[in-house]
């Protein structure tokens, strides 16, 4: 039986913590509000009416993929397709492909840019191993256009920053949504953590800005880790009804 992700993988170490898969999907959750195509995420209502459980879902299928043998990654990802495939011809449309690769390099992305901020800088080797398991799961949904190298990716990336990211209604919508799901401590806290992982064209276009009192937080938290109470200060600033599922995320699925 073949991993689809094999188990000494930085990138199962990347999506083994919760507070790392947090900062990945803070990050995105960033990016996903300016991307041109988001309004094929409103059109089924889900994503503004309740962000968080779309988050849990998202992570949920990325996780199943990671942590899975190969036949079992490869049935996530064709459900995956599936589910697009059904949204598409409710709308009478095609998402399209640009659409698909910004979401795979976002993956990509704020997996290298969240494990940076809360562990270590990462050498290229490694920046390429996630890069490949990501284009693998492009490969397998039939994305077209999609970079063949780390260093293509790097390219295409800041192309696709350039050219697929707008402010819209749908952006100021969207944050009104986060603020009103996580309470305005917690939409505070997001707010920080994008400052601390998204690229400087996304910051500029949600004027974020650049004061960062999470910095010194978070150096603490890592602390806290050592001292094995970190789950005690993230239970503190989470929702609730979304502490099992964060929980979960520690826990290997496989």
């Amino acid at each position: 039986m073949s991993l689809f992700v094999e188990k000494d993988s930085v990138v199962r170490k990347i999506w083994s913590k919760s507070d790392t898969v947090l900062f990945i999907f803070a990050g995105a959750s960033a990016e996903f509000a300016l991307n041109k195509a988001v309004d094929w995420l409103y059109f089924t209502g889900r994503l503004p009416s309740d962000p968080l459980n779309r988050l849990f879902s998202t992570v949920t299928y990325a996780r199943q993929i990671v942590f899975s043998d190969t036949d079992q990654a490869h049935a996530a990802i064709n459900r995956i397709t599936s589910i697009h495939q059904g949204v598409e011809r409710a709308r009478g449309g095609k998402i399209p492909d640009w659409a698909y690769r910004d979401v795979l390099f976002m993956l990509i992305d704020y997996s290298i840019r969240s494990y940076e901020v809360l562990e270590k800088p990462l050498n290229e080797d490694e920046k390429a191993e996630i890069f490949n398991v990501f284009y693998r799961v492009g490969r397998k949904m039939d994305i077209t256009g999609l970079p063949e190298t780390l260093s293509e990716w790097k390219i295409m990336r800041k192309q696709h920053l350039e050219e697929n990211l707008i402010r819209s209604g749908f952006t100021i919508d969207l944050y009104k949504q986060y603020q009103k799901h996580l309470g305005a401590f917690r939409y505070l806290l997001l707010k920080q953590v994008q400052m601390l992982v998204v690229p400087e064209k996304v910051n500029q276009l949600l004027s974020l800005g650049s004061f960062r009192f999470l910095s010194p937080i978070l150096r603490l938290y890592k602390l806290s880790r050592r001292l094995n109470i970190e789950r005690f200060l993230r239970n503190a600033v989470l929702p609730a009804q979304y502490k099992n599922e964060i929980r979960a995320l520690d826990n290997n699925p496989g």
